[in-house]
């Protein structure tokens, strides 16, 4: 595989140190990279327009994605984008008042979409066209409880704190799962009584590759969980493959190759960071400690190796949520969180 595309956000200059991650990214990129030659080309540079955001300095990130054959579903936090590949040719877009702090888009195995409204702690399911089909509270309170459906969240900087932040939405057997990142789980929306423990950290991804499903932690670790017995059969550290003498970073976004080598992203941890009470970081930086750029890392969970690093800051990426083959005839099985094992069977 030497080709990747890589879905992330350009960090605008600051006046203000300390200035929140909702005004920090100036435009949204996708980049492509060369594995091989280690060459990079800037593919889409985005803004969202001022009627589906909150002001002119909202910020501009391509969240978590999902690419179909040549289809790439691309989001931002009030966006759902779709671009045929290779040329990124916008085809749809949809942007609906139910949309704040979006995280991830997929389409459903039923051709219809699925978004993690992050901001609103749910998942809503519509139509190509933005019909609404359905609607999860993710928390089993009743919908609309702590929000309104009369207001245009799009318009809302921030819903922060959240009660359960989900960032990723998956399928299985044809029903719809999410990962929570306070709960440290991923749960069925259609069957509450089905639930994968993530224990050891808080959740991102949930990427279903033939019948495992893999989760990014935030503090680097892989997590593998069979998606039949939704049992954790695996954690890769990531950390101790790199060394502890600096910090990876945010860790989001991944793509298996095969059952050895994955492509693992990671965001650099601003300095006010520190200062502010996140666990992970608490836990697993100490003094002289470096803090690495944002980049993406082949790693050999088995042979517990880094093969291949490449930094992204150069190329104006600061920050990253999705990787995907560039190659499309190396994105199945992995390429969306379409219901795979119910076609196995």
């Amino acid at each position: 595989m030497s080709g990747l595309y890589l879905l992330g956000a350009r960090q605008r200059s600051l006046l203000v140190k300390s200035e929140e991650e909702w005004n920090l990214y100036e435009s949204a990129l996708i980049l492509r990279l060369d594995t091989e030659s280690g060459e990079i080309e800037r593919c889409v540079e985005y803004k969202s327009p001022i009627e589906a955001r909150p002001n002119e300095n909202s910020s501009n990130v391509f969240k978590a994605g999902t690419i179909v054959g040549d289809t790439l579903y691309a989001c931002t936090s009030t966006e759902v984008l779709i671009f045929k590949l290779p040329e990124f040719k916008r085809i749809e877009y949809i942007s609906l008042p139910c949309f704040n702090d979006v995280h991830h888009v997929t389409p459903s195995a039923d051709g219809n979409l699925l978004v993690a409204s992050t901001g609103l702690d749910m998942v809503v399911k519509f139509t190509l066209r933005g019909e609404i089909l359905a609607q999860w509270d993710v928390l089993d309170e009743p919908l609309w409880s702590r929000f309104s459906s009369d207001v245009d969240y799009r318009k809302v900087e921030s819903t922060k704190p959240h009660k359960s932040h989900p960032n990723f939405v998956f399928e299985l057997e044809g029903k719809v799962w999410v990962t929570r990142f306070r709960q440290r789980d991923a749960i069925c929306l259609e069957d509450r009584g089905q639930r994968i423990d993530i224990a050891v950290m808080t959740p991102h991804d949930g990427l279903v590759w033939e019948d495992r499903v893999y989760f990014t932690t935030v503090d680097g670790r892989v997590v593998i969980a069979n998606a039949r017995t939704f049992q954790v059969e695996d954690i890769a550290d990531l950390k101790q493959i790199d060394g502890q003498n600096a910090l990876l970073g945010w860790c989001r976004g991944l793509l298996p190759m095969d059952e050895k080598r994955i492509w693992v992203g990671f965001t650099r941890v601003r300095k006010t960071k520190f200062q502010e009470n996140i666990m992970w970081v608490k836990k697993v930086f100490h003094e002289n400690m470096g803090v690495k750029p944002t980049h993406i890392s082949l790693y050999d969970i088995r042979e517990k190796q880094c093969l291949q690093e490449f930094d992204l800051e150069p190329h104006g990426m600061n920050l990253i949520f999705s990787i995907f083959s560039a190659d499309p005839n190396l994105r199945a099985p992995y390429s969306s969180s379409i219901a795979i094992i119910a076609e196995r069977k």
